[in-house]
């Protein structure tokens, strides 16, 4: 999967409302200014600290685990 499909696919998921995707507190203030990481961010910076790791794989566990239940 390349960057732009894995961005497109996490962008679908965090405009979804069926998935939880809320921004996370970070506490560091020089790469966050606002002490927010969003959901995409944080999940690129993460495939991108595990490059082996299958991206595939990878965000159809997401989809698992952050779809809201009813």
């Amino acid at each position: 999967m390349e960057e732009t499909e894995i961005l497109s696919e996490l962008r679908s998921m965090e405009k979804d409302p069926t998935f939880v995707t809320e921004s996370a507190y970070r506490a560091n203030t020089i790469l966050w200014p606002t002490n927010r990481i969003t959901f995409v961010e944080t999940h690129l910076a993460y495939l991108k600290a595990h490059p082996t790791l299958n991206p595939k794989h990878y965000i159809s566990n997401l989809k698992l685990m952050l779809r809201k239940k009813s």
